[in-house]
């Protein structure tokens, strides 16, 4: 949902090293898979590797619905292509193709499959996977406004968005939540909440990166086809950003 799909080839190489060049080991490296063909998802797993990724999120086949069969086939082949740890992303509100807890039982099979970005937007899944495979798969919670509801639930973590411009409070969450302590986790949340709503827009990468500019972590800049913020619309969410 980022801006993954406007970089080039070249430009990922570039990104990926620098960041692991500044990381120095503290954070794992993870790249993002989402690609139309097979082909081509096999050779940004080989470059991955060849860069010093520590780990590979793959999406489904882009513009095609696979059928369960292909579906679990394509998740196979790349894994079995490489000896990087694997998160598959479940998104089928924006992505079209659910990953079934089905395609999940025949994905054990891989043991470099170790983890779901759950953002199928029902809480109740966390629970489904919870229930069929155990630590099998860590679950981690996709979509930002149900971080509390489905970290209750038992999801391991989070892949957020407002993390990247709020940090400290997304942690804080996490940590509250995780000791039990969710009278003031939910204080937390409900002042976060209207912050959270904005990586459930299509200007996600906007809204983002204008909070990430405004709390001193980032820039508003964004690559074409999108356009920064303007009027209107942009001093709106400056407006509620600046409250919060």
């Amino acid at each position: 949902m980022g801006e993954a799909s406007v970089l080039t080839t070249d430009e990922k190489e570039r990104l990926i090293k620098f960041a692991i060049e500044k990381i120095q080991g503290r954070v794992p490296v993870i790249l993002n898979i989402a690609e139309g063909s097979t082909k081509l998802a096999l050779e940004q797993a080989a470059l991955g590797k060849e860069w010093g990724v520590d780990g590979l999120m793959m999406l489904p086949p882009m513009r095609y619905v696979p059928d369960h069969r292909e579906l679990v086939t394509y998740f196979k082949t790349v894994a079995d292509s490489t000896d990087l740890p694997i998160m598959i992303y479940n998104n089928p509100v924006d992505y079209k193709t659910l990953v079934t807890l089905d395609a999940f039982e025949e994905l054990t099979a891989c043991s470099n499959i170790t983890a779901v970005k759950e953002s199928t937007r029902d809480v109740s899944n966390v629970t489904r996977m919870k229930t069929k495979f155990g630590d099998r798969y860590a679950v981690l919670c996709g979509v930002d406004t149900l971080t509390l509801e489905e970290l209750v639930a038992g999801a391991d973590g989070l892949v957020a968005g407002l993390v990247c411009a709020f940090p400290a409070e997304t942690v804080a969450l996490y940590k509250l939540i995780k000791a039990g302590r969710l009278a003031e986790a939910i204080a937390i949340y409900r002042w976060f909440l209207p912050l959270l709503e904005l990586d459930i827009h299509v200007k996600l990468v906007q809204y983002i990166k204008l909070a990430e500019q405004q709390t001193g972590i980032g820039s508003e800049y964004v690559r074409a086809p999108r356009l920064t913020l303007v009027g209107e619309e942009r001093q709106r969410i400056l407006s509620l950003i600046e409250k919060a």
